[in-house]
């Protein structure tokens, strides 16, 4: 074979290619840069969306669009957001939600994703209902707001069963601890307010800050080992969900792409008590509460 040039598309590009003693092949296809999720669909700084905000059930997302006056649309893959503009202050606010496939941890991030290539959203709020773990500040109605995650799944399995979990937490950005902290400055902690679904506008409730423990586990047990396990690692642990391990995850690992990952939030109402009453009675209370706290909260985190 005669030693030569061979170009191979545009870029690519053979040199001295050969056979026989001291051949070398030198391959000086440049390096592709990678684009993040909001490059990829041309977002800017500019046209980035203020608010993502990522719902589980049905009855979490009605209390969203009802509380900012949401319009569904549908997007050419079939996928099915809501979206609107909310006036605070001088500036008008652009937010985009998403209800995700299912519960879990799994089926947020692919949520998360969805919303971050398709709107680019300065910050992301986890919003719904959760399980109370204290009678008093996580009771029915109350909203527990959140900067701080505590996954409790991950776990070693030893001899005769016992279970030695491995407990791990996260924190939101610096930016949405000041923020939760000057709306509980001005508001009062707790935050008083009253009853958002219909029939209970004239209870008086309260919205909280404290930490999130969240795993796999619908918990429905006063001596869960998993609600012992939570107090003993942080009596602060108010609530549990399933799925803020998953964002503050989606969040670490994204933590590459600099000003374009949004920084998060997590705002539950309590619609149970974690225990053998647990039910569906308070899911629109709690839900609904939710929604007008992350209302409230609007001005401080944009």
């Amino acid at each position: 074979m005669n030693s030569g040039d061979f170009n191979l598309g545009d870029n690519a590009r053979i040199s001295n290619s050969a056979m026989g003693h001291g051949a070398s092949v030198t391959n000086t296809l440049p390096p592709t840069a990678l684009l993040t999720p909001a490059e990829e669909t041309g977002s800017t700084a500019t046209d980035r969306w203020d608010l993502g905000v990522v719902t589980i059930l049905p009855v979490e997302t009605r209390a969203v669009v009802d509380a900012f006056a949401l319009r569904s649309e549908r997007d050419s893959t079939g996928l099915y957001f809501r979206t609107g503009t909310v006036r605070e202050g001088d500036q008008t606010l652009r937010i985009a939600a998403m209800q995700t496939h299912s519960p879990g941890q799994r089926s947020v991030m692919s949520t998360l994703g969805h919303l971050g290539s398709r709107f680019a959203p300065k910050r992301w709020v986890l919003l719904g209902i959760g399980g109370g773990l204290d009678p008093v500040d996580a009771r029915i109605g109350n909203v527990i707001v959140s900067t701080r995650v505590v996954y409790y799944d991950q776990r070693k399995i030893t001899e005769g069963e016992s279970v030695q979990h491995r407990g791990e937490d996260r924190e939101a950005p610096a930016e949405i601890v000041h923020a939760v902290n000057a709306y509980f400055s001005d508001r009062g902690s707790p935050a008083p307010l009253r009853g958002q679904a219909p029939g209970y506008e004239t209870e008086p409730y309260a919205a909280l800050p404290g930490l999130i423990g969240s795993g796999e586990a619908v918990i429905a047990a006063r001596d869960s080992e998993v609600r012992g396990y939570l107090k003993h690692y942080n009596d602060k642990v108010l609530a549990v969900d399933m799925e803020s391990g998953g964002l503050s995850q989606y969040w670490q690992e994204n933590s590459v792409g600099g000003s374009t990952n949004p920084s998060w939030l997590v705002v539950r109402g309590i619609s149970d008590n974690a225990d053998q009453k647990k039910n569906d009675d308070s899911h629109d209370l709690a839900a609904r509460n939710a929604a007008h706290v992350l209302r409230e909260l609007l001005p401080y985190l944009c």
